[in-house]
């Protein structure tokens, strides 16, 4: 019927809407044909817009610039609010009466084509930002994402309810958090709704700047976006919308409350408002995971992975790809599936064609690069993060990355400046000056306020950096920070149990060994739901989206067993030997079962442990060692052996009242063996061979502690015994390196996850 009409009629504007039925259609040359008519590109702005608009879907970029031209109208800014006032003002002095109480024809027909006029410009602006939101899309296809956010600025200020515009600067990262909350602050949203009322256009204006507000960073201002998200529920009735719940989805993401955040995104994709379009396209109830906004899967799929239900990933996997396969977010899912079945060769591969298809998602590129440092191929995971970096410009998740990854290459300044930056971007900070200075640690800075906002995230690796670099009271400060701040976000204390960890080994090597001892035992008593000596359970450490081993240290088992042996350094270097046993033969325990990486740690608690009985034999009293079995240096495995005694004569000339010591110290050693032959039985059948043990490293600090307390209690015996042979404590046992540091652990991601957005954060 349209085109019959337009062949009668032959109207500009029913060329217009022929146009964009065919748009619509997605006939766009035919909508192309129709716009070319008469000039009508040039003599209307609406058919200018649409022309671009087709040029846009076909991926002809150069044409539709061409179209649209590459200046923005700034001058439209000012000139926008201006109009809508005055609309807003004759609307609302249309009512009023004159005093006379007449109103000439003349009066109210000027008054008529004035507003007919004003209304045309109102149009005319709409438009205007319209076309600017284009050519920042334009510019965006192009890699040129400054001129691209720019065009998007403008756009948005132009006309305030240009929403696609400030989606994109949103949703691209375009701006860091502290320009997001600067340039809506500079929205002039009073121009919203020119209504007769002017409470109602105040009552619009707060409405859409709850909204906007809503769309921010969740690092930028937790309390602004706490405070929107509460009167958008309580005021308006909006509690159950979509926007608000995934709004307050990724505020729970951030801070590592992912039961919580995947409860919402799942109420979201089982929302009955969007059960009717989705039944339509599928059968059963497959019909759920599908036919909803793009923005939530990635989210969703980053809480399946931090939650660790696999099987959930895999039937959303195949639901989407039955139903969306031209989606990325499909192959996105698909991604996530293997990465928590640590397939990382497929992982890669749909991560990689999730970025294909959509060039500009942060999750898909996030999580390609992960797959890199989940095979410790660093410098290929630097290359993809650098990528990510490039193209979201406002995100830290990346620069946090970075700084990972050169941590893990012991580039130590090269981490501390991407790390720098990434904490500038996410504490909200307009100049660098100020997040440098946090960072740097002269003696002023050691006493200031712990930061309001940001990723703690970034706080503890700092905080690493510093400890690497023997910074140890600058890195217990970073530590107390990101405890700080995380518990002020609200944040899930058992996400945060590495970070503490980290505190107490600052502690620890400062020589503050009580401090360090109380924070030891709250990790465990926060990773174990109040027990000190029970293991971490599997919810207690929050992995990164989609980092999994690529940027964490350890696992559940591991950082539990870790946490038992430093105990049990610590105890040592306090004197108190028998409580320092017993911490080391739990984490013998734990590590011994753990398997993986943890497992490798089994053998330095056991020998660790050896030497602690060691010595609680010798603070035993054991005087005479000749007459006595002696303890035997251990191997690999961490195995102690009872030696050959030195004589019958020298066990007659033993003390009668020495007997019962000689006992005591009998029973350390069986017990020492009997402690450490469940590692050994663990760790590889090679390793009863005695043709193929290797040697092991101990790590230089804790053999010093070892050597430190035994000398003390050599001392003691010295002092009481008349003669006699020490033990043959010869020289440091060769043990694998103690990594004393974990590294704290979320979503950003990186934290942030795919990201802090997806399993990628």
């Amino acid at each position: 019927m349209a085109d019959k009409l337009f062949v009668a009629l032959d109207s500009d504007n029913d060329a217009f809407w022929l146009a964009q039925v065919h748009f619509s259609n997605n006939n766009y040359t035919r909508a192309l044909a129709f716009l070319t008519r008469k000039d009508l590109i040039a003599r209307s702005s609406s058919c200018k817009y649409l022309a671009a608009h087709c040029y846009i879907k076909q991926n002809k970029y150069e044409q539709a610039l061409q179209v649209l031209g590459e200046h923005n109208p700034t001058h439209l800014i000012s000139t926008a609010s201006n109009s809508r006032r005055k609309l807003q003002h004759r609307n609302g002095g249309s009512h009023i009466t004159l005093r006379n109480g007449k109103s000439t024809a003349s009066r109210s027909d000027r008054i008529e084509r004035s507003e007919e006029r004003e209304r045309e410009d109102a149009n005319h602006i709409k438009f205007e930002a319209a076309m600017c939101y284009l050519r920042g899309l334009c510019y965006a296809r192009q890699n040129a994402f400054d001129r691209a956010r720019d065009c998007y600025k403008d756009a948005v200020r132009i006309d305030i309810q240009c929403f696609e515009a400030f989606d994109q600067l949103m949703k691209n990262s375009l701006m860091s958090p502290a320009e997001e909350l600067e340039f809506l602050e500079s929205l002039d949203f009073d121009s919203i709704n020119p209504s007769s009322d002017p409470s109602t256009s105040q009552e619009a204006a707060e409405f859409v700047k709850l909204l906007y507000t809503t769309r921010l960073s969740k690092y930028s201002s937790p309390s602004a976006i706490s405070h929107a998200t509460e009167t958008l529920s309580t005021h308006y009735n909006l509690a159950e919308n979509p926007d608000l719940l995934l709004s307050r989805a990724e505020t729970l993401y951030t801070q590592c409350r992912f039961p919580e955040a995947l409860e919402l995104t799942s109420s979201i994709l089982s929302s009955s408002a969007s059960d009717s379009l989705a039944t339509a396209t599928s059968q059963g109830d497959q019909s759920r995971s599908i036919g909803h906004s793009p923005a939530v899967y990635p989210l969703h799929l980053a809480c399946l992975y931090e939650t660790g239900a696999t099987n959930a990933l895999f039937l959303l996997a195949h639901t989407l790809a039955d139903n969306s396969p031209e989606e990325s977010y499909t192959y996105l899912a698909i991604g996530v599936y293997y990465l928590s079945v640590s397939k990382i060769a497929e992982a890669r591969r749909y991560f990689s064609k999730a970025s294909l298809l959509d060039p500009h998602s942060a999750p898909a590129w996030i999580g390609f690069a992960h797959t890199f440092a989940a095979e410790g191929e660093h410098d290929q995971a630097i290359a993809a993060y650098s990528t990510a970096a490039r193209l979201f410009q406002g995100s830290h998740l990346p620069q946090l990355f970075l700084g990972m990854q050169h941590l893990a290459l012991n580039n130590m300044s090269l981490a501390h400046e991407y790390l720098s930056a990434a904490y500038n971007m996410s504490s909200s900070s307009l100049s660098s000056s100020s997040g440098t200075a946090s960072l740097s640690f002269n003696s002023s800075d050691l006493q200031s306020s712990p930061p309001i906002a940001g990723d703690p995230l970034v706080l503890n690796e700092v905080g690493v950096v510093l400890y690497h670099q023997a910074k140890l009271e600058g890195a217990i400060e970073l530590f107390r920070q990101a405890l700080s701040l995380a518990t002020s976000l609200q944040c899930d204390p058992g996400a945060w149990l590495p970070t503490r960890a980290n505190l107490g080994h600052a502690l620890r090597r400062l020589g503050h060994f009580e401090q360090a001892l109380q924070e030891f035992d709250e990790c465990l008593r926060i990773g174990a739901g109040g027990s000190a000596t029970s293991h971490i359970s599997k919810a207690g450490v929050a992995l990164p989206a989609g980092s999994a081993a690529a940027v964490a240290g350890y696992e559940d088992r591991g950082l539990a067993g870790s946490l038992h042996t430093a105990r049990g350094l610590v105890l040592l270097e306090l004197g108190r030997t028998m409580e320092a046993v017993t911490a080391l033969h739990e984490a013998v325990r734990v590590l011994g079962t753990s398997g993986g990486d943890a497992a490798a740690g089994a053998g330095v608690a056991g020998t660790l442990l050896s030497r602690a009985l060691e010595i609680w034999a010798l603070e035993a009293g054991q005087d005479a060692v000749s007459s006595s079995p002696e303890l035997t240096e251990p191997s690999n495995s961490g195995r102690t052996k009872p030696s050959g005694s030195k004589g019958k004569e020298a066990s007659r000339a033993k003390p009668s009242n020495q007997v019962g010591r000689k006992a005591k110290s009998r029973k350390a050693a069986v017990v020492s063996q009997e402690w450490t032959d469940d590692v050994v039985d663990r760790e590889s059948p090679n390793i009863r061979d005695d043709q193929q043990t290797v040697a092991m490293e101990l790590d230089g600090e804790a053999d010093g502690i070892l050597n430190h307390a035994l000398a003390r209690i050599k001392s003691r015996c010295s002092r009481r015994r008349d003669a006699g042979l020490t033990p043959n404590n010869g020289q440091a046992v060769d043990m694998p390196n103690f990594n004393a540091l974990t590294r704290s652990t979320r979503a950003s991601s990186r934290r942030k996850s795919p990201t802090r957005h997806g399993p990628a954060g």
